[in-house]
């Protein structure tokens, strides 16, 4: 191991997925919301 690899800092990537941190109750609403609209679809298009 060379010294400046032993030294520098770990830095963590951040890659952009969900983060602990907020609101849950939207995300549930925002989900079903989305579910019931896509039944809704597929009933009126018959593909059901």
């Amino acid at each position: 191991m060379t010294a400046t690899s032993a030294s520098a800092p770990r830095v963590r990537a951040r890659t952009g997925g969900p983060k602990d941190d907020g609101p849950k109750i939207l995300e549930h609403v925002v989900g079903w919301t989305f579910v019931v609209v896509l039944a809704m679809l597929v009933t009126q298009l018959g593909l059901l």
